[in-house]
């Protein structure tokens, strides 16, 4: 089974879903940003991607949201976790997620495909 982090707001999110309906996959939709994703859930999430949390921060738009961030160091980490945590709509999207283990950051076309094509 597939989960879908969105927000329906986002192009890149609903180009996603479109795909996956195309497809012929089956998934499930997390709103994110109203089923906000706990600190564990997160760290799941980077443990699959094999990313620090700032890699799948929207930075640019911490100013906007008022978010000073820390520096992006080991030191900071739960910091940057907490963060995404307390503050989801600076969490990258649409981030997906698979029974299989696996995770993507499904922002280009490529990487939609190549979870289209695990099944």
């Amino acid at each position: 089974m597939i989960e879908i982090w969105v927000n329906p707001a986002c192009s890149k999110c609903r180009t996603a879903v479109s795909a996956l309906d195309e497809a012929g996959s089956e998934y499930v939709i997390r709103r994110y940003l109203e089923d906000v994703p706990t600190v564990e859930e997160i760290e799941d999430v980077l443990g699959r991607l094999g990313l620090e949390p700032w890699d799948i921060a929207r930075r640019p738009d911490a100013k906007k949201l008022g978010v000073e961030l820390p520096a992006k160091e080991a030191d900071h980490r739960d910091e940057w976790v907490r963060l995404l945590a307390e503050t989801p709509k600076l969490i990258q999207r649409p981030i997906i997620t698979a029974s299989d283990g696996t995770a993507v950051v499904a922002r280009d076309e490529e990487t939609l495909q190549s979870v289209i094509a695990r099944g």
